[in-house]
């Protein structure tokens, strides 16, 4: 952790806001075990940390469900609208879905939700493999700022920033902590 942030979520708030996002989910999409007979919704996660999120959902939801959910990840990197504009080339991987999107619910889950954009870009991407039925969207932190007319369905934490401040999610498979922390702007010294 940097010495200008500031820890907003740790360890123990991570993991409860994933088990809330995770009954909430199941409360909207009851799954084959309701009177409808829905079929369970599908997990895809945008790359990287919201495919690990997903993954950590998808055990939540099957445990909760008992029958199998679909998982799946979503690298956005050519659906972005910024890649001639960036100074850096994003880092490309793989994506993964290999279940017919088709008529199914899809969670799109990312970890941080600011313009909107880059969900705009994982939707775009999405389709590119079927149409499904319904998409929604799970977020662990909504920062706000929104440039497009995108609102996630299910918000592990609303945090109000400023512009000018920079959320960090850490997550143990990557950082080997979890943890959500914002980062103040530097003050330009004279």
């Amino acid at each position: 952790m940097a010495a200008d942030e500031k820890v907003v979520l740790h360890e123990e708030e991570v993991g409860r806001a994933l088990t809330r996002i995770a009954h909430e989910i199941l409360e909207r999409n009851p799954g084959a075990s309701s009177p409808e007979g829905q079929q369970a919704p599908a997990l895809v996660g945008i790359h990287r940390r919201g495919a690990f999120l997903a993954d950590r959902l998808h055990a939540l939801l099957e445990g909760l469900l008992g029958e199998r959910v679909p998982l799946g990840d979503l690298d956005i990197g050519f659906y972005r609208d910024d890649v001639g504009t960036r100074p850096d080339a994003p880092v490309l991987h793989a994506s993964h879905i290999d279940f017919d999107v088709s008529a199914l619910t899809v969670v799109i889950v990312d970890d941080v939700l600011y313009t909107g954009r880059t969900v705009r870009a994982a939707i775009e991407a999405l389709f590119a493999y079927g149409r499904p039925q319904r998409v929604q969207l799970a977020v662990l932190v909504d920062r706000g700022h929104r440039e497009l007319p995108i609102r996630p369905d299910y918000v592990g934490k609303n945090l109000p920033t400023s512009r000018a401040e920079h959320v960090t999610v850490r997550l143990r498979e990557l950082d080997g902590v979890d943890e959500v922390a914002i980062a103040q702007p530097v003050e330009a010294t004279l």
